[in-house]
């Protein structure tokens, strides 16, 4: 199934599922929905275009929640296992029943966990999967060495992004935030006290540092930047041309790249 097949199966799933508009909020706003559409899709088919073609791998993908990258996955053939502490884990049966007139879910095995309770298997993965996710991993260190030692000798991780040098992103955050960059809070399901990394974004420099630590190098060549454009630009231009223009206008403009680009897409394997 295709990214495009998919997102319009979703936006159905939004029309009959209240509990999950307010996450996905692709029909909350018609002038935001080009806007969104465009960011989710890309990331999607970030995903689908690095993980590997031999479907009888071990994915995982940590901090799942609603599970919609597993789904897609799942449907695309692929055996997903995942792990969240949001909230809204208790919306994942649901959503499976839906999905399971356009593929197997079964292959699907999500868990309500703290990573740091439950390690990954050593030598165990050949893909893992973060999305928006690194950046609240605390203490990161400790969870980049788990993630680091559950690949195989030829495993990557997918990570999704936003860029921390983004100036709009970091100004935002500092607001909302300050310098306040972890935090700790109370999860009542699991009944303890979890740190956690408040929105705590960085650059791809400062993700390849932090990376090498754990003996992960990333992929320069798997790099991907985007969002770019403010919702305006789509008023008299399809998607794919925006999102064209913006392929073009990181590769060639290094200060736009790093300052102004949202989202920051990129593969690490282990050095080896």
């Amino acid at each position: 199934m295709t990214v495009e097949v998919f997102f319009d199966l979703l936006i159905e799933e939004l029309k009959i599922n209240e509990n999950l508009k307010g996450y996905y909020r692709f029909l909350n706003n018609p002038k935001l929905y080009n806007f969104r559409k465009a960011y989710f899709c890309q990331r999607l088919q970030y995903v689908i275009d690095n993980i590997p073609k031999n479907k009888n791998i071990n994915v995982f993908d940590i901090g799942c929640g609603y599970g919609t990258t597993a789904i897609f996955l799942a449907i695309n053939g692929y055996k997903v296992a995942g792990s969240t502490l949001e909230y809204y884990f208790e919306q994942i049966n649901t959503r499976l029943k839906y999905w399971s007139a356009y593929g197997e879910m079964s292959n699907i095995e999500l868990r309500y966990e703290n990573l740091f309770d439950n390690p990954l298997t050593k030598n165990n993965y050949d893909v893992v999967i973060t999305m928006d996710v690194l950046h609240h991993l605390e203490p990161l260190n400790e969870a980049l060495n788990i993630i680091s030692n559950s690949l195989k000798p030829s495993g990557i991780l997918i990570a999704c992004e936003e860029n921390g040098n983004n100036i709009i992103n970091t100004s935002r955050l500092f607001v909302k935030r300050g310098n306040k960059r972890i935090i700790e809070f109370y999860d009542e399901t699991l009944r303890k006290n979890i740190k956690m990394g408040n929105e705590n974004i960085r650059s791809l420099k400062k993700w390849e540092n932090e990376l090498l630590r754990t003996a992960l190098l990333i992929n320069n060549s798997s790099v991907k930047y985007i969002r770019y454009y403010f919702p305006t630009k789509y008023k008299n231009l399809t998607i794919d041309s925006v999102i064209s223009k913006e392929q073009k206008l990181w590769k060639s403009n290094n200060f736009l790249r790093e300052y102004f680009f949202h989202g920051l897409n990129f593969v690490a394997s282990r050095k080896l």
